[in-house]
């Protein structure tokens, strides 16, 4: 018989990130159980964060 193992199912978050004090900022993402994927520089300036984390109970 084999194991067959459930696919692991994340949600995504996008947000803003503000120029001053990033690492504070993206610890408290981190401390959530969001991890960075991405920065990218946003649309009308300043940078957007792409994160992820595992969805919980799926």
């Amino acid at each position: 018989m084999t194991e067959t193992s459930t696919p692991v199912r994340w949600e995504y978050f996008v947000t803003p990130l503000l120029l001053h004090n990033e690492a504070q900022i993206l610890n408290n993402w981190g401390a959530q159980g969001w991890e960075l994927v991405q920065i990218i520089d946003g649309p009308a300036g300043g940078n957007v964060a792409y994160m992820k984390r595992k969805v919980q109970n799926a």
